[in-house]
């Protein structure tokens, strides 16, 4: 699954500073907990089948831990989604989430709403979730090579430096999976769109995952769903930091802070950097709309295979996608027309080269 730290936002909007602990903790649609979990879809797994899969939640198959808990690696038949000995049957990812986390349960409770109905090819798969006593765990597909922010920013030996052609194919799979939730099939709202939510498969195929913080989006005409102020520090559009206002816009203002990580290989905050430099978006963004300038803020482990066009034309996606007014930033589905027109149809061979020059993720 890859990591699951993060510094989430958890604060009250002026709009909700007076709501009762009955407000808040209405679940994320109107549908009960007893109809979210009686999905056809999803498997009910018992504790002890988690604890089988998982070898008892050994040490050596954690994944990641965050503020939700720890994710574990484990094995199951894949027909019967039984038990299965480690290294056999299918990879799963387990997400236990702390027994303590009161808020943990909503957002537990949200990505079995979410991924229980949704379906796509850029979405990660939910196989199952655990509901007995004080555990609660939900049981994914595995993504071997972990999430996007351990490509750009983890210095290791499991995490080699991605291509520029890498680079946009990831960029190009969560924008779809980003275009999918926007769409009039879906009509959802991510809300917590960032590097460490994109998850690649052996293929470098992004798959966005944690869908905790994810809304509805407005209905009956409304141009917006009155929230909470939930997120990630540095990924949140700031008209929804000022007003609790959350459209499918403030998605694309973090899929452009996303872009500029990937352009970049720069963390959206990073403290080490010289005063200046420590905030990208300000930083950046006096670069993206020229092309002399562009190539000087590229992450230099790229090297030089990209060609200067291809940048400015990714920069200036991701300048219109940061826009402060976000009735300037573009809709998903012309985002996703921009990144597949970067993905340079005489390298599509090359591609599958770099697949297998790039480590894989042993975890």
């Amino acid at each position: 699954m890859g990591s699951c730290l993060s510094v989430r936002i958890k604060a009250e909007t002026p709009f909700h500073a007076g709501a009762t602990s009955k407000n808040v903790s209405v679940p994320p649609t109107a549908r009960s907990q007893e109809e979210i979990l009686e999905s056809p879809n999803l498997k009910s797994f018992s504790f002890n089948e988690v604890k089988l899969a998982t070898r008892n939640f050994r040490p050596d198959s954690v994944l990641g831990e965050g503020g939700f808990g720890c994710v574990f690696k484990g094995w199951i038949n894949e027909d019967t989604f039984a038990a299965a000995k480690a290294g056999t049957g299918l990879v799963i990812a387990v997400k236990r989430l702390r027994q303590e986390s009161f808020q943990g349960h909503k957002e537990w409770l949200a990505e079995i709403n979410y991924l229980g109905q949704l379906y796509h090819p850029n979405l990660v798969k939910l196989i199952g979730y655990c509901l007995e006593d004080e555990h609660r765990l939900l049981i994914y597909e595995f993504m071997p090579r972990g999430s996007l922010e351990n490509h750009l920013f983890r210095r290791s030996t499991y995490f080699q430096p991605l291509s520029w052609n890498l680079r946009m194919r990831v960029a190009l799979g969560a924008a779809k999976g980003l275009a999918y939730l926007h769409s009039p099939e879906a009509k959802v709202i991510y809300r917590d769109f960032k590097c460490s939510n994109i998850l690649i498969d052996s293929k470098y195929n992004a798959k966005l995952s944690d869908f905790g913080l994810a809304k509805d989006g407005p209905v009956d005409g409304k141009s917006h769903v009155s929230t909470r102020i939930m997120g990630t520090y540095g990924y949140a559009a700031p008209e929804y930091m000022v007003t609790g206002h959350l459209t499918a816009k403030s998605d694309i203002y973090s899929f452009g802070v996303v872009l500029l990580e990937i352009l970049t290989g720069r963390r959206v905050v990073d403290k080490n950097r010289p005063t200046g430099e420590q905030n990208l978006v300000p930083w950046a963004k006096p670069y993206l709309t020229s092309k002399r300038k562009v190539t000087h803020i590229m992450d230099g482990r790229i090297g030089g295979h990209y060609t200067v066009g291809a940048a400015f034309k990714a920069g200036i996606l991701a300048n219109k996608c940061l826009s402060k007014d976000p009735n300037l930033r573009p809709e998903m589905n012309q985002v996703v027309k921009v990144l597949e027109q970067l993905q340079d149809l005489r390298k599509v061979k090359n591609v599958s080269n770099e697949l297998s020059l790039q480590k894989h993720h042993s975890r």
